[in-house]
């Protein structure tokens, strides 16, 4: 895993940081909604949002999530940071496949 994470292309949102100190690795310092459609306009693959909720709220308010790949765990937390706040977004199921450690994925496209 280290290997593909080390060769693919990251982008990271920051105001102050200058040298994310990882290879192939790229700063957006520009308004984030922006900077996202254009690296969707660009040649390449699957755009992916891992470790930000609040980056990650930005574009579902600005309509630019257009898959969700939800993964859920065998454990009940009873709280934490919610993935969709208030909005009512209606997803269109495209794919389950369940692990043996008994977590899910569920994959989704925004039904616009």
């Amino acid at each position: 895993m280290s290997d593909y994470l080390n060769g693919v292309d990251k982008y990271v949102v920051s105001r102050t940081l200058d040298d994310p100190g990882w290879q192939n690795s790229t700063v957006l310092r520009g308004p984030v909604v922006d900077e996202v459609q254009a690296l969707k306009e660009a040649p390449g693959r699957d755009i992916v949002a891992t470790g930000s909720t609040q980056l990650v709220h930005t574009l579902i308010a600005a309509g630019q999530v257009d898959e969700y790949r939800l993964f859920v765990f065998p454990v009940v937390v009873g709280r934490g940071k919610r993935l969709f706040e208030s909005a009512a977004i209606k997803l269109e199921l495209l794919e389950t496949r369940a692990f043996v450690s008994g977590a899910v994925l569920l994959r989704y496209a925004s039904a616009i």
